[in-house]
Order: C-alpha cells, then structure tokens, then sequence
C-alpha cells in the first residue's frame, strides 16, 4: 500500500535544495593535450602573421616576429601566475575585483571585438590557401580557370563559420582527442618543413634577414596611413629607433594570438595542475617558438623578392614552391600544408564562436546581460542567440573586409594587445590587492622593506601596454573600429545591466532554491539511498523522461536524482573558479521549477543537483558511479542515434575507475517509448522466441550426448567458446559478415512491422 500524495508545502522543502558541484564531474587531460589545444589555436596564427608583418615593414619582419614569440612566453608566466591565484569568478569579475566595474566593462568589450575578428581573420587564411592550391593546380594542368583569391577566400571562411555556427547550435562539445590528432598531423608538417627548408638553404645559400634598425625597416604607404597610420605626418618612426621598434612588433602581434586559450584550458588539466601547466607553456613556447618564427624567417630566406609578395596571403604555399625538389614533390607537400592549415584554421574559426559564446554567458550570468539571450534553443538546449549574434557579426565582418586578410590582420591586433594589457595590469594589481602566497610569481621580483616590487610583471605589463598605445597611433583602421566596437559593446552592456537590474524581480514566479556547493556527488551529501535512479535533464522544454521515470518508480522504495550538468567551454574563464551561483541562473532555476511542478504534480519527491562537466558520456557515469545509482535515464538526443549514444555510453563505462558499477541505460523519446541497455557484464535479455530456441538445441543435443546430464547453461558456454575460437582464427571475417548479415534481417523485420 503506498502512502499518500505529498503535499506542496513539503514537496517544496524537498525541492528547495539543490547541491552544485563545482568540479568533481570534470573530465581531466594530460599537459600533452593542453598544448596541442592551446597550439591549435595559437600555432594557426603561423600561416599569416609572419606575411603581414612583412607586408607592413617589410624584410625585417621575422625578427619582430621572433622578438613577439619571445614576449609570448613572458605572457605565458603571467597567466601562470593568474592561474594559480584560483580567483573566484569568470573574466567580468577578476579585473572588476582589481579594477573597478567600469573597466571590468571595457575589457570584456575588447574582449569581444577580438573573438569577433578571429574567426574571420582565421577563416579568410583558410580560404587564401585552398584558392591558392586550386589556382596553382589550375595552372599546372595548363588551364585558364582562375578563382579570386580575396572573394573565393571570404566565400569559403563564411561557409566554414556557418558550418561551425551549426555545430555549436546542436551542442557538440570541443574534443582535446581532436585537437591532439591535428597537432600530430602538424608536426609531421612542421618536421617536413624544418628539414626540407634546412636541405634548401644549404644547397642555396643562406642569408639572415636584414636586422631591424630604422634603414632597414620599410614602412608601408598607402591607404589609411599604411604601416603608420596618424604618425606618417611626424619623422618619429624615421629618426627614433625605439619608435621604430615598437611599430615594427605593433604589426606582429598577430603571431602571439591565441596565448589566452592557455588559461581557457586550466581547469581541464589534471593533478598537479600548475606543474602540468608550467610543462604546457614550456612546450607552446618552444613549438611556436620554431614554427610561427621559423616560417617568418624561411619565407624571407629562401622565397625570392620578386615573387614573394604574390605568396603574402599564404607564406608557406609560398614557401613550399620554391623549395629545392621536383615540381610534383612540391606541390604534394603544398597540398599537404593546405590541409593542414585549413584544419587548424577551421578550428580557430570554431574557438572564436565557443569562446565569443562562452564570455557573453558569464556576462549573462553576471547581470550585465538581459536573461533573453541564454533562452536555451527548443530542440538543442544550447543559447542559441547569443550564437546568432556573433555569428552575424563575423559573417557581417567578412562581407566587409572582403575577404581581405591584411584589413582584417590590421584589426584583429586592436582586440589581442588590449586584452593582454588588461589581463597583465590585472594580474599586477592584484599583487597588491590580494598580496597572500602564490604557488607560482612572475620572476624578478624583489622588496624594499615590506613593499614587494614585481619587476618582470612590471616589465610584461609596460611593454603589453606600449604596444597598445603604438598601435592606438599607427593602426588607423585597428583604431576606429576596436574603439568604435568596444564603445558600443560597453554602452549596451552600461543600458543592458541598468535594466536588467530594474527588472530583477521578474522571475518572482519562479521556485526559489538554497543553492549548496558541494565538493562531490555523494548520496549522503545528496540524502539518497544507493541504488537510486539518476534522471538526466538539460531543457525545461524537454522533461519528457523524468515525466515517464515518475510514472514508472516508487519514490518511497527508490530515490529519483535529477541532474543537469552545465557544460563548460574552454573560454569560460578556465583559470578561474566559478561561484556556485554561477552555474545556478535563470535557466537552472526555470528548469528546476518545471521538475518540481511536475514531481508534485505526481505527488513524488525528487532531488535536486547541479553538476560542472567537460565530457558528457564521462561526467554522467562518474556521477551515477559516485552517487551508487542502479539506473541512468535520459531522452533522446537531438544529435545523435539512440544505438550511436548507447555505444559511446558503453566506451565510456570502460573508462571508469575500478570498481565498475552496473548500470541499466533507459532513454525515452517525447513519445514515452522506452530503450534499455545494460552497462558492464549483465545477463542478456532474453525474448521468448530465443528462449524456445535454445530449449529446442537443448532437446536435440540431449538425446545426442546421453547419459551425460546437460543443462541450459552448457549449452550457451559451449555455443559462446565455439564463437570466441571461430573469431580467434581465419574465420573471424565470415563470422563478422554473418552478424552483420543477421542484424540487418532484424532490422528489416522491424521496418517491415512498422
């Protein structure tokens, strides 16, 4: 007999609680993986910044180039050391603890207009080097087609934006197991490049690029002040060496873009964290150390001055022509360089919309953004119109540059020197604001008396910041449109946060919760029994499986868990720890709402918990391992098969620590029909027509082996070892063929009942 229905005083005491967990359901990777991820984006800067640069100032390029990946590694150290210092809060509330609202404002705005302006700039350089490629083939084959580089460039990088818009609509998560792959693939690029360019220069000859003093630098003149801007009406830049100097790395920042994907990945890294991290960064230092500067300085060694402003949009197409070998050796490697290239470029194009996304969540969550824009899709669950806005804007960017990738070069420096300025003065601030030990400092420090002295940071900082104020005055385009961009970002973000301020108390409908961090999902810190049922959800829209677990469970003999697991990106400030109300908005809170409505509705308890996760399949298992629970239930999912999410479920299970648990997988559809699937070892389900079968061997196989007493059991043993030795020898294949063979009569059999 059961008891009766629960009241809605005490479903609501019941519910009111809900337990976050920070970080326990993350999925951690080797340093490995962190430098091939942060190098995925950082690396694909090699294939433009070394030809923009030249085109601004021309042959002594790399050796800015070289001195700008020298100052990415003391970057490196600072966001070291802002990493380790685990201030709690994402990019808006760091700098606003160690500089005020105001420029805690402004720096997400510059912010922005970086990540807005590197998918174009990396799209439209994926572009240039496929046009290329086509285009030199063309000509080989001796035909007369010709595709414009600048518009077949702009087409192509608003073709793979959509693409990756799409993907990141759907939900489907970044994979540092991708990022790894691409990063073999190109280092036996890089390698090939190295060796081959080394064999060139000692059957050519060799000459280092002229050195960077003032008669060496060739300035750029032309349109919008060409290499300097506003200070072409001043001789500084022709009589002041320093001011020389200064210009020539203010157009060759481009090569350190993507340093800030380091921090983005920290809390991904495992245990030791900071160690692991300082492994990182010494391997992105050296590899982009020898790729981004090596190629700066092969182009300007070994392509001719003649033909190597025709190769500006694609350096190291460029440079593989007119290496030393075959034509077709050399085009092949061409090729090989196209691929690779459009591959990490096409992955830059993808971090900018994940990390566009993920900053103007954490602006979301912070106030500073209507709620609207993190309303989740219908059908995906993902925010889907911050996706369109960014989206739009760099599809809008594209069009306007043209597919221009020295307009776009000249502006996309506004966005990255301001926000490594920004990162670098609050790093320096805060040695003063928050002065307690820190398991890493930036070197060369030292006191007078009580007062600490961080001279390196300083230096960093300085240096970060005089490379702004240079490109405030030689960047005309970078200039207007980076302050243009930010003003107006700051100001809608100065209206937005007044009125969503005005208009907090909106959701005063919505249930209101006692949010509980929590280091680990447990059943004591959750008050379940083991054996529990654990209910997935990820859209208030889309409860339909935690409506068809109530129908089926008897919540006084088995606890039901909802969780939802907020997905982290690698821009959602990953160096930094988020407060447990960060992961409990509007959006949670909603969804809660609705499951508690519908658990009262049903007169049933449910319990409430809140998860921080990178891998999906990885953090639902973890969490049904750690909270002892005997059933996993979801809905179906809007990107993959139901057979395709079982099988990944079981690889994932594999993966789990020891003691494995057995789990039974139920995914509903909207429909209410039910999926089962066994995890780990389990005893099949039998149909009764299979029943029959074996009973029907059993008989035949009795009468043929008596007296000796045969059962049910010996039967399966010995059909299951006949099967292992047939796939264990030179009849695998036709037993593979078989299955596959049986599978599809199933399959058919179905289509044809339904």
């Amino acid at each position: 007999m059961q008891s009766p229905e629960i009241s809605k005083s005490q479903q609501t005491v019941l519910g009111q609680r809900v337990l976050v967990a920070t970080s326990a359901m993350l999925a951690f990777i080797s340093f490995w993986r962190v430098a091939a991820i942060v190098l995925n984006d950082m690396g694909s800067s090699a294939f433009y910044a070394g030809a923009i640069a030249e085109h601004f100032v021309g042959k002594t390029a790399p050796w800015f180039v070289l001195a700008i990946m020298l100052l990415a590694g003391a970057v490196a150290t600072v966001y070291i050391e802002s990493c380790g210092m685990f201030v709690r809060g994402g990019v808006y509330r760091v700098v606003k603890e160690a500089m005020g609202s105001t420029l805690a404002k402004f720096s997400v705005s510059a912010l922005m207009f970086d990540y807005i302006l590197t998918g174009p700039i990396s799209g439209v350089s994926a572009g240039l080097y496929l046009v290329g490629l086509l285009n030199e083939l063309f000509h080989y084959v001796h035909s007369n087609v010709v595709i414009p580089m600048n518009g077949g460039a702009a087409v192509f990088a608003i073709v793979v934006t959509l693409y990756f818009w799409w993907e990141n609509t759907k939900g489907i998560p970044e994979s540092s197991e991708k990022a790894l792959r691409i990063m073999y693939v190109t280092t036996a690029m890089v390698v090939m490049m190295v060796v081959w360019c080394c064999y060139t220069l000692w059957v050519k000859g060799a000459h280092l690029p002229p050195l960077p003093h003032l008669r060496n630098i060739a300035y750029l003149t032309g349109e919008h002040g060409g290499a300097l801007g506003w200070l072409r009406h001043t001789s500084l830049p022709y009589t002041v060496g320093f001011i020389g100097v200064l210009i020539g790395l203010g157009h060759s920042v481009l090569a350190m873009s993507g340093e800030e994907t380091m921090a983005q990945v920290y809390r991904e890294i495992e245990h030791p964290k900071l160690p692991n991290l300082k492994k990182s960064a010494l391997v992105i230092f050296l590899y982009s150390l020898i790729f981004t500067a090596g190629v700066a300085f092969f182009a300007v060694m070994i392509v001719p001055d003649s033909v190597r402003a025709s190769f500006q949009d694609n350096p190291i197409g460029g440079l593989a022509m007119y290496l030393t070998g075959p034509v077709s050796l050399r085009l092949a490697f061409r090729g090989f360089v196209v691929i690779v290239g459009v591959l990490m470029l096409a992955g830059a194009v993808n971090t900018a919309i994940v990390g566009s996304n993920g900053v103007l969540n954490r602006v979301s969550e912070d106030g500073i953004l209507p709620q609207w824009f993190r309303k989740p899709h219908p059908r995906f669950g993902t925010t889907y119109r911050i996706l369109d806005l960014v989206v739009g804007l760099q599809i809008l960017t594209i069009v306007l540059s043209r597919g221009n990738i020295f307009l776009l070069g000249e502006a996309y420096a506004f966005g990255v020197m301001w926000s490594f300025s920004m990162k670098g003065l609050a790093v320096l601030v805060l040695r003063y604001t928050e002065p307690g030990k820190r398991e890493f400092r930036v070197p060369l420090n030292f006191h007078i008396g009580r007062i600490e002295i961080p001279l390196g940071l300083a230096l960093i900082t300085l240096t970060l910041t005089a490379l702004c104020v240079i490109n405030l005055f030689t960047k005309e385009v970078a200039t207007i449109s980076g302050l243009a961009f930010t003003l107006i970002f700051f100001t809608v973000f100065e209206i937005s946060e007044a009125v969503t301020r005005k208009h907090s108390g909106q959701h005063s409908e919505l249930d209101q919760f006692n949010v509980e961090p929590g280091d680990e999902l447990t059943p004591e810190s959750l008050g379940v029994r083991p054996g529990n049922v654990l209910v997935m959800v990820r859209n208030y829209n889309t409860l339909y499986n935690l409506n068809s677990t109530l129908d089926q469970v008897d919540t006084h003999k088995q606890d039901v868990i909802t969780l939802h697991l907020r997905f982290l990106n690698r821009s959602d400030a990953g160096e930094y720890e988020l407060e447990p109300e960060q992961f409990f908005s509007s959006e949670e809170q909603t969804l809660f709402t609705r499951a508690l409505a519908l658990a009262e509705k049903k007169g049933k308890s449910i319990h409430l918990a809140v998860a921080a996760a990178t891998e999906k399949w990885d953090a639902i298992l973890r969490a049904a391992q750690s909270l002892q629970s005997s059933v996993v239930v979801l809905g179906v999912s809007p990107n993959h098969p139901v057979a395709e999410e079982a099988r990944v479920a079981g690889l994932a299970w594999e993966h789990l620590s020891d003691p494995k648990p057995e789990l039974t997988l139920i995914i509903y559809s909207p429909t209410g029909q039910e999926q089962v699937f066994y995890l780990g070892p389990h005893a099949p389900h039998l149909t009764p027509k299979e029943v029959d079968l074996l009973h029907s061997i059993w008989l035949e196989l009795s009468n043929s082996v008596a007296p000796e007493e045969l059962h049910h059991h010996d039967v399966v043993h010995f059909a299951l070892q006949e099967l292992r030795n047939d796939m264990s020898d030179s009849q695998r294949s036709r037993v593979v063929d078989k299955l596959q063979q049986h599978l599809q009569e199933i399959k058919d059999r179905r289509a044809s009942r339904n």
